[in-house]
């Protein structure tokens, strides 16, 4: 499988990029997408809600009368969730949502997602290179040069590339990052991947 390289004013540079079939060409597992993207959005939950129970109200245990012959229902004492300003009963209490999730299972989600994009022509393979400056709108014009329209978009590369990334901080519909650290998430919830060759070749070192 091969896709033409394009240069930074989106122009095809005449050189084209063979694509491991074994990243880019499998038939995507869409379970393992979902676990994996569930496995991400659940670590990012801080789970500190909480409540106050009744070892957390204050008030004295003292029983408020006698269990029976009072023609009254039984109170243990001021602290039941029964009175104004109690406790909640079952309320939430810190926890931590995350769970294991496999790290093949993980590299089989990317690779379904990259050969999925891949299915719906929604990658593009750009030569290495920088930013001259950190500027917003260099990174924009970038961005329109790649023919994508209004898509969200996420640029993935090598290795940091300081300008690029100081200039798509600003940029609601476009992100970046680089091949080690890009996650499912990121890759399903971008429209359209801008791959550097260098990133291409780092993808397929770290997933074949």
């Amino acid at each position: 499988m091969k896709l033409d390289i394009l240069n930074k004013e989106g122009k095809a540079t005449g050189s084209q990029i063979d694509l491991n079939e074994s990243v880019f060409g499998i038939e995507p597992n869409e379970h393992v997408v979902y676990l994996n993207v569930k496995h991400y959005l659940a670590n990012q939950r801080q789970g500190t809600h909480s409540t106050l129970t009744r070892s957390f109200v204050s008030g004295s245990t003292r029983k408020l009368h006698k269990q029976k012959g009072t023609g009254g229902s039984r109170k243990g004492s001021i602290k039941n969730i029964q009175y104004p300003g109690g406790p909640r009963a079952f309320g939430p209490e810190p926890r931590d949502y995350g769970f294991k999730l496999n790290a093949k299972m993980k590299d089989l989600a990317k690779r379904s997602i990259l050969s999925a994009k891949i299915k719906a022509n929604s990658i593009r393979v750009v030569e290495d290179f920088d930013l001259d400056t950190p500027k917003t709108k260099q990174y924009l014009n970038f961005i329109a040069n790649m023919n994508i329209g209004t898509a969200k978009s996420l640029v993935v590369t090598a290795d940091v590339k300081k300008n690029m990334l100081l200039g798509s901080r600003n940029v609601q519909r476009s992100g970046m990052v680089t091949a080690d650290n890009m996650n499912a998430y990121q890759l399903i919830n971008a429209d359209t991947l801008i791959l550097s060759v260098s990133a291409v070749k780092r993808i397929e070192e770290i997933l074949k």
